[in-house]
């Protein structure tokens, strides 16, 4: 039996929650089209006096100071789609200015990004009061507007019941129209509605097809449950070698689910070549992220010595941390009987200091 065993895992290991408000990852106006401005007046050609001649020049003295040249009036900065001050101060955390900025953006430019900030300021109370009724209108204005983020943000509103109430086809019509505009969340709430078989039929291969379009997309949560569907075989064929690719790309974006699965594939040989110290490399990454399970294989991994030196002090911190986590092993309470009284309260002193700073 292998000393590292993969996660346990169930059909994409996501579920979708809606009690909770969805957060948007807003793109800047400029990424986008700019919104659709009066085409400026076109000046009338000046006449251009013919040059006199040489003699004629010559007699009319000293020329005049020209007179200055009157100052263009000033644009409206919202005219200029580079000028991205909405997003900016939403950045900078200046939720006010935000508001004030995107109420002006919305209603001069009509501009469907600004309106989809107002939704956001006003779903989680940023600068103003929160009122899911407003953000919802606000969101709906865009979503009108063809803008893919207001359409996902006004689906999760849906779904969970805030401002108005449940709506779950129309919720699932806004995020099949943002996922079909590129939204990759979009496309992965989707994908886990088709996979709970509660508001949708249950339908594994439309679901795996979702997940992939979100995984193109650099959805790392995406990548790790389309991992776990060539693994399994679940909706798509069977192939080891496509779910360590895809585990290895959601790992290099931080996702820890995809870290763990990864270390254990490098470690084990599983669909990619053996490499042991890159696989404690990471699992010693995931378990400083608090994950229990990366923290119980490390342990396992320390106690052992495959693969990297043996150090039980270590072994034992890391099995404590996890059991504190839930995540018992007797097979390595039994690995770990023969540590003397000494080593064992280094061990528990260094537990009790991760638990106490996180760190």
């Amino acid at each position: 039996m292998s000393l590292l065993r993969p996660i346990a895992v169930v059909l994409g290991c996501a579920v979708l929650t809606t009690g909770a408000v969805a957060q948007i990852s807003l793109t800047p106006p400029a990424a986008q089209a700019p919104a659709s401005k009066p085409a400026p007046k076109k000046e009338e050609p000046k006449h251009t006096p013919k040059p006199k001649a040489a003699a004629e020049k010559k007699q009319a003295g000293p020329k005049p100071a020209p007179s200055p040249t009157p100052s263009p009036s000033p644009t409206h900065p919202f005219d200029d789609p580079n000028v991205d001050l909405v997003y900016g101060a939403y950045q900078r955390g200046l939720y006010k200015t935000t508001f004030d900025l995107a109420t002006n953006r919305a209603n001069y430019a009509r501009d469907p990004k600004a309106m989809t900030m107002l939704g956001e300021l006003y779903a989680n109370g940023l600068g103003i009061k929160r009122d899911y009724g407003k953000a919802i209108e606000w969101y709906q204005r865009a979503s009108d507007a063809g803008d893919r983020e207001a359409m996902f943000a006004l689906a999760m509103m849906r779904l969970a019941g805030r401002g108005a109430p449940v709506n779950k086809d129309e919720a699932v019509k806004l995020l099949a129209s943002s996922a079909k505009l590129g939204n990759p969340k979009a496309a992965y709430n989707l994908a886990l509605l088709y996979l709970d078989g509660q508001t949708l039929p249950q339908d594994l291969k439309r679901c795996a097809e979702l997940l992939r379009v979100a995984a193109d997309a650099g959805s790392p949560e995406a990548q790790y449950a389309l991992a776990t569907f060539y693994k399994e075989g679940t909706g798509v064929p069977k192939d080891l070698e496509k779910s360590v690719r895809l585990l290895q790309a959601a790992s290099l974006a931080d996702n820890v689910d995809a870290e763990v699965e990864y270390a254990i594939a490098l470690y084990n040989g599983s669909g990619t070549p053996r490499n042991q110290p890159a696989a404690v490399a990471l699992l010693r990454k995931a378990a400083r992220q608090n994950s229990p399970i990366a923290q119980n294989r490390l342990a396992r991994v320390l106690a052992t010595g495959q693969g990297v030196p043996q150090d039980k002090v270590e072994a034992l911190k890391w099995h404590t941390v996890a059991k504190t986590a839930g995540k018992g092993d007797p097979e390595l309470d039994e690995m770990l009987l023969d540590i003397s009284p000494q080593d064992r309260a280094k061990a528990e002193e260094a537990a009790r200091k991760w638990l106490g700073t996180g760190k």
